[in-house]
């Protein structure tokens, strides 16, 4: 089976891409082949809205007529079991880059014949967010509506989703360097010491679980 990781995050070996490494890790545990994909590295842009994914020709193009780094991948993931996607959130959205792929990757299997039948090959999908705000502050910023909506998009199009949250995580190792002052520096570090290994094992765990029957 294979499981591919779309990483939505700029920073490497950080709150994000470690939480999909151990995502990977548990599905590789279960016998899974895996892949991270960090779109940070490719060159691509969002929908052109071209519509050549909705002409009334046979064949029909399974994946996005777009010829950019994106392609390759758009491939793989209508070819994938597993599809994982990992975003830290920026003002209360996901990154610019997530949602340029979100654009490319589900819209080409829109279909305005009949909206709730999508032209996508059934796949199990899961979310992994992190932010820096604490749970407290959801219904403030509008984030359990956030979160909802991103996976009942994945439920609608590939009939699956999951979803991990990583909350109030720690945005850098040294607050004393930058203009963070808002912020409670001792208690970001315990928390990132304490509550984020719990947060990777789950991602672990969730991992495993995605390889079940």
């Amino acid at each position: 089976m294979k499981v591919i990781a779309i990483n939505g995050s700029p920073r490497k070996n950080w709150n994000t891409d470690t939480l999909l490494k151990n995502v990977l890790s548990g599905a590789a545990s279960a016998g899974a082949e895996t892949e991270m994909v960090y779109l940070y590295d490719l060159n691509f842009r969002g929908c052109r809205s071209c519509m050549m994914c909705k002409l009334r020709k046979e064949p029909r193009p399974d994946c996005c007529v777009v010829r950019d780094d994106l392609a390759a991948v758009l491939k793989r993931l209508h070819e994938a079991e597993v599809v994982v996607l990992g975003s830290p959130i920026y003002f209360s959205e996901v990154s610019g880059e997530m949602r340029s792929f979100l654009e490319r990757f589900l819209f080409q299997y829109l279909n305005y014949d009949d909206y709730s039948k999508p032209l996508s090959p059934a796949k199990k999908t899961a979310w992994i967010f992190t932010m820096n705000i604490p749970e407290s502050l959801f219904g403030e910023f509008g984030y359990s509506a956030l979160f909802q909506r991103y996976a009942n998009w994945m439920k609608l199009y590939f009939g699956h989703c999951e979803t991990l949250l990583a909350t109030d995580t720690m945005q850098v190792k040294d607050y004393s360097c930058y203009h963070l002052g808002c912020w409670d520096s001792d208690a970001k570090r315990l928390r990132h010491e304490t509550v984020f290994p719990e947060e990777c094992k789950r991602a672990y765990e969730l991992g495993v679980k995605l390889m079940e029957p």
